[in-house]
């Protein structure tokens, strides 16, 4: 029996040319294995050979969604793959979507098995669970040692013809509903599940609850008349230029900006990061998303005490909640030691 041709695909940090300034890499082809390959390889074993790597760029496949979709769809279809295979992707937001795109897109158009893997918090789970075959990883490379077999135990069971199953396969549900028969029920089953709780014994439900984050609510600021006040904004607003290079989407970083004695945001000195809505009115007047004029009126009138001299923006267009998170954590604790009492913090 011949062994399965791969084609894997890979950024070009895992490619080994750079991260963000060489993110706009066009689509270029390598023979064999590169980067993760060679542990992807040996997870494959005898069975299946990786012919070739894919190498795109992750702005680039996703400033260019239809060109690049189209010219890695040629690229693998020349190779005559068998299997697909993309990543793992872990929590970078524009892989994730890249990789996420390029399987659906081999998927459907030339008929052949696909599997990426991702973290559950990448946007590009939500995005194509429904459609791909998507592994659970960590949240970083880290991981690789772990997600690598996995991902191509999965991949020769997909190019097999077997169904892969979430958890025992380590795939992510799809969240598609499939009618079944029991043989008591649903009422029956609820109550018998509510019966079981009650009484502290076990019990599995048969559709899992979402778990939501909830956060317990600060008490009132007493005297807003003498409280300082900061601006954070996940709206994108950023110096000119934006200096600090925040992604237009899944962002993996956030600024922080000085206002001292700034009273508004001009369209020549400020502008947005943000991809996921349109600029133009934000760029006109960046003040609409970040209020710096409004806040400087009330400081005058004295309806509040101060407007701290920095602002923290980021861009939460398909950030992930860990990287949001972490990026709080982080400022959090500049802004307790610089004695800001509250936080105004505005979005899109």
């Amino acid at each position: 029996m011949s062994k399965l041709r791969v084609v894997h695909y890979i950024n070009q940090f895992f490619a080994g040319l750079g991260g963000e300034e060489k993110a706009d890499v066009k689509p270029e082809i390598r023979e064999g294995k590169v980067g993760p390959g060679a542990a992807l390889a040996a997870a494959l074993g005898q069975d299946a050979e990786i012919v070739a790597t894919v190498v795109c760029g992750d702005s680039y496949y996703n400033e260019n969604l239809e060109v690049a979709r189209k010219t890695i769809l040629d690229m693998v279809k020349q190779q005559k793959a068998d299997l697909f295979i993309a990543g793992p992707a872990f929590n970078a937001g524009r892989y994730g979507v890249a990789c996420g795109d390029i399987c659906k897109a081999v998927s459907q158009e030339l008929g052949i098995p696909v599997v990426t893997g991702m973290y559950i918090e990448n946007p590009g789970v939500d995005l194509y669970r429904r459609d791909v075959s998507i592994i659970k990883t960590g949240g970083s490379a880290a991981d690789m040692r772990n997600a690598v077999p996995v991902m191509a135990k999965a991949a020769l069971k997909l190019a097999r013809g077997e169904e892969l199953k979430a958890p025992e396969d380590g795939v992510l549900e799809k969240g598609i509903r499939k009618n079944m028969f029991r043989d008591e029920r649903g009422s029956k089953r609820a109550v018998d599940m509510l019966i079981a709780k009650l009484n502290g014994q076990p019990f599995e439900t048969e559709y899992p609850m979402p778990d939501f984050d909830r956060v317990t609510p600060n008490p009132a600021v007493k005297d807003i008349s003498k409280a300082k006040i900061a601006l954070v904004t996940s709206g994108g607003i950023v110096p000119k230029g934006n200096p600090d290079s925040i992604e237009a989407s899944s962002a993996t970083k956030y600024g922080k900006y000085d206002i001292e004695g700034v009273n508004d945001l001009t369209s020549d000195k400020y502008q947005t990061a943000h991809g996921g809505y349109d600029p133009v009115y934000a760029n006109e007047d960046p003040d609409r998303v970040l209020p710096v004029d409004v806040l400087r009126d009330l400081e005058k009138e004295g309806v509040i005490g101060q407007l701290h001299r920095y602002f923290y923006s980021t861009v939460g267009n398909g950030t992930s909640v860990a990287n949001a998170k972490g990026f709080a954590s982080e400022f959090a604790k500049e802004l307790k030691a610089d004695g800001v009492d509250a936080v105004i913090l505005t979005s899109t």
